[in-house]
């Protein structure tokens, strides 16, 4: 008789949760940040609103962080700056530089989220680093039609040769897909970098805005409230801040409006506090700047 062969004993799977959040986050914060910035008011009294500039990869989720941001302060889904309904797609469905000012009510805030082309992986595709580093400093006019083959120049009618203070962009936004921080394109890698050491010469802050993390991990997407005790997410803002250069205070783990039909609480709490990060630092910049 033989004798049964022995199983193997199955190793348990690894917690997929950290036992203590690697952020401290007020879930409850959602109003007092609110307040906060619907009265912030520029350090500089000649400057009416900040300008902060959103870039990154094509289908990242850049004009859905606006919209999502928009939402927030309007109460309910807002698709004002228009977005791809294809996924995957490779080329940037935003083709000009536009600015989107948020109200709350019938009051205006005083921040302009500028949106740009999309950064594709080819050297000569998508947004030119060039492109948004004018950008940044106020010398492309709304309305300017990116050109892939050819960055704009001072020759051309969208040229700002003489910008002021209120034209500039006094943080530069990135937005990172969490489910493709771990494979993103060298090259790609490579614009960033380029960009954020031209612009970093002249102190201008970078935050980067990681996208889609109910996608990136299941604990995640079963509740919003895991984001700060999951090892996944931690480990994919490790890895963003490594390959882009930009300190870990500085990225910001968010969910956009997608499907939703009605605002979240929990959705809007991430994004505003990811926004009040951004209109502080971007402050902090502008009271620092002189006019190039």
């Amino acid at each position: 008789m033989g004798g049964s062969e022995s199983q193997p004993v199955q190793q348990p799977k690894p917690n997929p949760e950290l036992d203590k959040p690697w952020r401290k986050f007020d879930w409850g914060q959602k109003e007092a940040l609110k307040q906060k910035l619907e009265n912030f008011s520029p350090g500089d009294p000649n400057v009416n609103d900040i300008k902060i500039l959103v870039a990154g990869q094509v289908g990242a989720g850049k004009s859905s962080f606006i919209n999502s941001i928009d939402s927030v302060f309007k109460g309910r889904i807002s698709a004002r700056a228009l977005v791809s309904s294809s996924a995957g797609d490779s080329v940037s469905f935003t083709q000009k530089l536009k600015g989107f000012t948020i109200r709350s009510g019938r009051k205006m805030l005083p921040f302009v989220f500028k949106d740009i082309m999309g950064l594709e992986t080819a050297a000569l595709a998508g947004s030119q680093t060039d492109d948004i580093i004018n950008a940044v400093f106020g010398h492309v006019k709304d309305g300017y039609n990116f050109n892939q083959e050819q960055a704009l120049t001072h020759k051309d009618q969208h040229y700002n040769c003489d910008p002021t203070l209120s034209d500039q962009a006094f943080c530069l936004v990135y937005i990172i897909d969490a489910n493709t921080v771990d494979f993103t394109d060298d090259k790609l890698v490579d614009k960033l970098k380029i960009i954020r050491q031209r612009i970093s010469d002249w102190g201008i802050p970078q935050v980067v805005c990681m996208t889609k993390v109910d996608e990136a991990c299941p604990l995640v997407k079963d509740d919003l409230r895991k984001i700060y005790t999951s090892k996944r997410i931690k480990e994919k803002v490790e890895l963003c801040s490594t390959k882009i250069g930009v300190p870990l205070t500085n990225i910001f783990p968010v969910k956009n409006y997608h499907y939703e039909t009605d605002t979240e609480d929990d959705i809007d709490v991430l994004l505003l506090k990811a926004l009040e990060q951004i209109v502080q630092i971007a402050d902090d910049r502008l009271l620092d700047c002189e006019s190039y």
